[in-house]
């Protein structure tokens, strides 16, 4: 019964987060969406209702040894910043879609800036 709990909260942080963010065509959204195995991030035009460029754990092209998820995260981070840069895309507003700015979101985050893009 706490998983139900914890869905209810993270959708009401995640309306809450989405009231603000926005992805436009100059700034498109970086949205997060966290599994217990994997990790995915997509971004989003939300003027065409497109998603320009995703990645994830699961790309074969990552080619990912590790175990260590928050590894994986940066790695996938790394990934879609560079994606981003080839269209690009320099600017983005964080989506972190109700979870917590810790751990896998935040190492996510990191790895994207250090690709080269801005939020």
């Amino acid at each position: 019964m706490s998983t139900d709990k914890t869905i209810l909260k993270r959708n009401k942080i995640k309306k809450r987060i989405r009231k603000v963010v926005f992805g436009s065509n100059e700034r498109p959204r970086l949205s997060v969406y966290r599994s217990n195995k994997e990790i995915y991030a997509q971004i989003i035009n939300d003027v065409n209702k497109k998603t320009i460029v995703s990645a994830s754990s699961k790309d074969k092209e990552l080619k990912i040894k590790s175990n260590n998820k928050i590894e994986i995260s940066k790695i996938v981070g790394n990934s879609i910043g560079k994606k981003a840069l080839e269209l690009g895309i320099i600017s983005v507003s964080f989506d972190r879609n109700g979870y917590l700015y810790h751990g896998r979101v935040k190492s996510l985050a990191e790895g994207a800036r250090e690709a080269g893009l801005k939020f």
